[in-house]
């Protein structure tokens, strides 16, 4: 059966509109685990209940990230490189998701005071999600032609927001009740921890069920030697894509105002708002919906009005949606603020993957999104503790926190000025021609 005239145009040769659907399942199907473990839920409940609210408690969430992004920063590079060389993306994609679903499932356990529980299960669930993150963002330049990589980058964005929403409404749907009954956090926490591991590993069957490994593996050799030399090669070649070196620069410091709304969102509500735990649920629900318009509309556009205009307008609505929620005292400004976060969280995140997978050489694309990971998680690191030490040594001001974070948004927009898209495109195309 021959392909649609929609298929052809945005989707690469011998790909099916199911397949790309089964791909952005996996979007859908982790992104509970970010917007209910990390958003929403366990954080303010670390904070507030495992934490007992101590001074120190959001550093200690932030260092506790920091750790599981501290191991998906060491081993990114070597994972993207042995899944290249051995054609091992979907098998290592099945392994990291059993740990995320496992070690998820496992924070049911944690209860008011288990504070060295909490943080090992985090730095290990936490680690399993990224590793995968990676994993199924290089199957994107299999799936779509070069032009169209924005696009379908946007589908899977999108979905994945519908994903969050849902796992959100789940939990929402089981505190309201667990709350009418006079339930505490320690009691109806534990249970959304199970709902979300469930979602997870029932909505990304289809993945591993449809989504085919294209990639060829290499010859035969010792998997960590080759997985090393791939990445002490990719150093030594750095030179050849300057503008992808420097567009993972600029990741660096965008993501880290990005990962520190998304971590520490539902702290920020809690502890200045006043929000409770059932207030927090519909403020993610909202900016998930936002997120899932923003990514859709913007993967529309982005491929007419160039990545990097489409990440320049996103980075400077984060600037003012950060000045404005630490400016606003009444509720109505931030909501309109949280409305402003979503549409950018999601235009912005499908953007930036969209330009890795575009100025990424063919046959190594893995490899270069690891370092794209690398990138985001040493962002996650970089954002976040910035964040939690300025509410440490100022006694809690989330405020002054927030808008310290801005200057991330500033320094990504000066980096990304010095890019040039059609340079990087070539240095990549040509470094994929040797490399074949």
């Amino acid at each position: 059966m021959s392909a649609s005239p929609s298929r052809g145009k945005h989707l690469a040769a011998g790909v099916s509109r199911g397949e790309v659907l089964s791909w952005a399942m996996y979007d859908f199907a982790n992104s509970g685990y970010t917007t209910v473990v990390i958003t929403a839920v366990f954080n303010a409940y670390f904070v507030a209940a495992v934490a007992g609210g101590a001074p120190w408690a959001t550093f200690a969430w932030t260092c506790a990230l920091a750790v599981s992004y501290a191991l998906i920063l060491a081993t990114a590079p070597v994972v993207g490189a042995y899944a290249d060389a051995h054609a091992a993306k979907k098998r290592l994609l099945l392994f990291t998701t059993i740990g995320c679903v496992a070690f998820t499932a496992a924070l049911a356990l944690v209860r008011p005071g288990d504070i060295w529980l909490a943080v090992i299960l985090i730095v290990l669930s936490n680690f399993f999600y990224g590793t995968g993150e990676n994993l199924i963002a290089a199957f994107l330049p299999e799936l779509a032609r070069g032009e169209a990589l924005g696009r379908v980058s946007g589908w899977g964005w999108a979905i994945g927001y519908l994903g969050g929403l849902i796992a959100l409404a789940a939990c929402l749907g089981w505190v309201n009740h667990a709350q009418a009954r006079g339930a505490s956090a320690a009691q109806f926490v534990p249970a959304t921890m199970l709902i979300t591991a469930g979602i997870f590993a029932v909505a990304s069957l289809p993945t591993f069920l449809v989504l085919r490994e294209r990639a060829v593996a290499a010859a035969v050799v010792e998997p960590l030697a080759a997985a090393f030399a791939r990445v002490r090669e990719s150093a030594r070649e750095a030179a050849r894509y300057r503008d992808l070196r420097r567009f993972l620069v600029c990741v660096v410091f965008y993501q880290a105002g990005i990962q520190t709304v998304v971590t520490l969102a539902a702290v920020y509500a809690q502890e200045v708002m006043g929000f409770t735990t059932r207030d927090t649920l519909l403020l993610v629900l909202v900016v998930n919906v936002a997120a899932a318009a923003g990514a859709f509309a913007f993967g529309q556009v982005q491929d007419r009005l160039g990545h990097v205009r489409t990440i320049a307008v996103t980075l400077v609505l984060w600037l003012a949606t950060v000045v404005l929620v630490a400016v606003v005292r009444g509720l109505v400004w931030f909501w309109i603020a949280a409305h402003l976060a979503g549409i950018c969280l999601g235009s912005s995140q499908s953007a930036g993957r969209a330009l890795v997978g575009y100025l990424s050489p063919p046959g190594r694309v893995a490899e270069f999104f690891g370092l794209w990971g690398l990138a985001v998680k040493l962002s996650a690191i970089l954002g976040p503790v910035t964040y939690g030490a300025v509410t440490w040594m100022t006694a809690g001001n989330h405020r002054l926190a927030i808008l310290v974070v801005g200057l991330f948004f500033v320094a990504g927009l000066a980096i990304l000025g010095r890019l040039d898209v059609k340079r990087g495109r070539a240095a990549a195309l040509a470094g994929g021609t040797r490399a074949g």
